[in-house]
């Protein structure tokens, strides 16, 4: 789905325990360069790349992939990109989710260690697979709160704990738009704060929204949920005041 010029939300559709969902990865791009901000869940590269093909931009062009957190189905297809293209991207995310993406730690909220063995032995086949061999990749370069990438008109990093020890947010100055990673998500073009079942810390995630309102935001691309370009920054104004 388009966002704005050189902004494209592309959609990953899956199901599991029966529930359909879709993520969410973002897909920015000039006339110099391609950023991927977030890789969906292992084995999507063929999608990537076909979503980079129906808009025109070409696989070659990839020079980054930005991760806004540490969680299976951002880093999923991370391995498989940077083996199609000999290592040859550089590798984007903040120093405290750094060692779980690369596998110095196991991913926190996927360590089989952490779960019952009922639970873990409930889960999908291929589920059980990721859990126990989960993707892994080097983080070539970490970002820092207030930090300035010069892709694609300027994109800045927001530090957005809470989700994750390391969750960033992302808003792209040129176009505006907020990519908000899991730190909110959104139901019919509706933002809804942090899901308790998945985020680490409520009080910090929460607290974290507040950083939202220094930018001036025509569109928010959700992980979970997609664009929300409906008065995106009342709603995150609401968001914030959550107690």
């Amino acid at each position: 789905m388009r966002v704005s010029d050189g902004v494209e939300m592309i959609e990953f559709k899956f199901e599991v325990f029966g529930k359909h969902s879709t993520l969410n990865p973002t897909l920015i791009w000039d006339d110099e360069v391609a950023i991927l901000i977030d890789t969906g869940m292992p084995g999507k590269l063929e999608q990537i790349r076909e979503a980079m093909r129906e808009v025109g931009v070409s696989f070659d062009k990839l020079k980054a992939v930005i991760l806004t957190h540490q969680d299976l189905d951002h880093i999923g297809s991370l391995p498989e990109i940077l083996k199609e293209t000999d290592g040859c991207i550089d590798v984007y995310a903040h120093q405290l989710d750094k060692p779980y993406i690369e596998g110095t730690l196991p991913l926190i909220k996927t360590d089989p260690s952490r779960m019952s063995k009922e639970a873990f032995e409930s889960l999908p086949e291929d589920l059980r697979f990721f859990y126990t061999n989960p993707p892994k990749a080097k983080v070539d370069k970490t970002l820092e709160d207030g930090q300035e990438l010069p892709f694609c008109g300027g994109i800045r990093v927001i530090f957005t704990p809470g989700h994750t020890p390391g969750h960033i947010s992302l808003y792209l100055k040129k176009s505006k738009v907020l990519v908000a990673g899991d730190a909110i998500i959104s139901v019919n073009g509706i933002l809804r704060g942090p899901v308790q079942r998945t985020t680490l810390d409520m009080n910090t995630a929460i607290r974290s929204l507040k950083k939202f309102l220094d930018f001036e935001i025509d569109s928010v691309i959700c992980y979970h949920g997609g664009l929300c370009n409906i008065n995106p920054l009342d709603q995150l104004r609401d968001l914030s005041k959550i107690k």
